[in-house]
């Protein structure tokens, strides 16, 4: 073979460039994991951390957000990728578990087209008011407010992050075990529907606890109940919704890392242990305890299994409430 001066220069160059670099190979290609939500959301706040803690053992991971259509476009995206181990996505209980039951047209199945890698962590979302809204309509409990809700009909609204977010459950689970009416405003993300509350353009949410805490400890936002069968450690003082008279209620938000259907064993195998390593590790631990979460990584099996548990659960919530989407 003849190397021309053009071939040792650049030949030379792309050694020198990956020697800069070290531990990463450019001729491999970065796992990529979807977030299908806006950024800052704690789904994408979770799926940033664990990527950084799992790079260790997995090398160079991207995060990328593809929101939009409830969580069904960056989830979808993933479906019809290569089941090649290179892109995941952070599905949710929205996306695996609400939506297959809210609108009548999901370009994915939920089961069908995923390999369930591990279970990430679950959180309760807690139910928040103004001081403001408490003080004008007197409500300062849930049972103040069902009380309010069913002397004025159809006066009430809720913010939510979205068709088919955890927000959007508990407000349509709330309507239906209650007898109230509340009508729900979908926002494009938690944080824009947290700000319509905060500046008083809706009057309440069941907002992501770990998103809602700041606000809460500043006294921007009353905490009135948290969505989960047990009290939460960061919020120990208020009740769930359950103890605060509305019973069997209990939602939580999840998060999983899903690969596209056809995954094999030995690539299923990797990115299990890195993950659980990684969701497991100190670092997040002091993490999932700041957001007010339960640490949740296991089996592929297991999260087969729990997501199926989940869809049959939503699916007569969906069906109490009537919420359905086109």
């Amino acid at each position: 073979m003849t190397f021309t001066r053009r071939k040792i220069c650049l030949m030379g160059a792309a050694a020198m460039g990956s020697a800069l670099i070290p531990g990463i190979s450019f001729a491999d290609d970065p796992i990529r994991i979807i977030v299908p939500y806006p950024p800052g959301g704690p789904l994408d706040v979770t799926a940033r951390a664990v990527a950084e803690e799992a790079r260790a053992d997995l090398g160079n991971i991207i995060v990328e957000n593809k929101p939009g259509a409830g969580g069904n476009i960056g989830v979808d995206y993933v479906a019809k990728q290569s089941p090649d181990g290179k892109t995941i996505v952070m599905g949710a209980l929205a996306t695996h578990a609400v939506n297959p039951n809210l609108f009548s047209k999901l370009p994915y199945d939920p089961i069908k087209d995923f390999t369930p890698i591990t279970l990430i962590a679950q959180t309760p979302n807690v139910l928040v008011i103004t001081p403001k809204f408490s003080k004008e309509t007197g409500i300062k409990n849930v049972k103040d407010l069902i009380a309010y809700a069913k002397k004025n009909p159809d006066k009430l609204n809720y913010a939510s992050g979205g068709n088919g977010s955890a927000g959007h459950m508990s407000g349509e689970l709330l309507k239906a075990d209650s007898g109230i009416k509340l009508v729900h405003i979908p926002f494009k993300g938690a944080a824009a529907a947290r700000m319509s509350v905060l500046a008083g353009d809706t009057d309440l949410i069941f907002d992501n606890l770990a998103s809602a805490s700041a606000d809460i400890k500043a006294g921007k936002l009353i905490p009135l109940a948290v969505t989960t069968s047990f009290r939460a450690p960061a919020l120990p003082d208020v009740p769930t919704m359950a103890e605060a008279g509305v019973p069997r209620f209990d939602i939580s938000t999840w998060y999983a890392f899903f690969a596209p259907a056809g995954l094999n064993q030995k690539e299923l195998d990797k990115l299990n242990k890195a993950f659980v390593k990684a969701i497991k590790s100190q670092s997040m631990a002091k993490r999932f305890e700041t957001m007010g979460a339960q640490e949740k990584a296991g089996t592929p099996a297991e999260l087969g299994s729990f997501v199926k548990e989940e869809m049959a659960k939503y699916k007569k919530i969906v069906a109490a409430s009537g919420a359905k989407i086109d």
